[in-house]
């Protein structure tokens, strides 16, 4: 069934926020900061992987993502849904079957073997794609994907994710200058936001959180190890 019919956007970024720290997808920890892969530590880790083991939320954040995209994209603006590999892979083929449209993954590499290929299901030159994604940070990542479906012809200038970081400013200027809009369901400030209306983390940790959502680059600078 096609979604139509849905809360604002405020609300879908409230209420995916209140989901992902319901399933534990949220982690903080100022005491002890996660390692990005860029090196870099940071007190925010998100695990929307997690996602896809609880039914009743997957099923209403890919019901916002599928409205979300139809309000900000167009009702008939795609052809084909592209899940990048691996974590986009389910939520691709979720939003494909929410807007009947056939769905196709992108390897992060050519297999090496066989067709070589990089796309997988049938997608043709003139197809205009979506790419779905479970998150971005700064948004470089989805660049190669875009580039492989581009290569077969088809058009992709629109990506869509459960979670936007937010914070790093550039993000949306490195997908734009790609020809590429994004559209998101809520960011580390809509979690924080609920973080703290549910009191679900310390007030310590949540001021810390806090400050690095708000200079994200100093904070990592000062707690660089060694």
């Amino acid at each position: 069934m096609i979604p139509s019919a849905f809360p604002a956007k405020d609300d879908i970024a409230r209420l995916s926020a209140r989901m992902l720290l319901e399933v534990g997808a949220v982690h903080f920890n100022a005491r002890e900061p996660y390692i990005y892969a860029s090196g870099l530590p940071g007190p925010t880790y998100i695990d929307c992987r997690k996602l896809i083991s609880f039914p009743r939320i997957r099923s209403t954040l890919m019901d916002f993502l599928a409205v979300t995209v139809m309000r900000e994209a167009g009702f008939e603006a795609f052809d084909n849904i592209a899940g990048g590999e691996t974590a986009g892979i389910p939520f691709a083929a979720l939003v494909a079957e929410r807007l009947a449209l056939p769905m196709t993954y992108v390897r992060k590499k050519p297999k090496g073997y066989g067709r070589n290929a990089r796309i997988e299901g049938v997608m043709t030159e003139g197809q205009r794609v979506l790419l779905v994604e479970d998150l971005t940070t700064d948004g470089g990542s989805k660049l190669s994907f875009v580039d492989a479906i581009r290569d077969t012809g088809a058009t992709c200038g629109h990506t869509a994710v459960i979670f936007y970081y937010g914070i790093f400013p550039e993000t949306e200027k490195t997908l734009g200058d790609h020809g590429v809009a994004l559209h998101h369901l809520c960011t580390w400030w809509d979690v924080l936001a609920e973080a703290r209306a549910q009191a679900v983390f310390d007030a310590g940790t949540l001021t810390e959180v806090e400050a690095f959502l708000t200079a994200p680059r100093a904070w990592q600078e000062a707690h660089k190890a060694g």
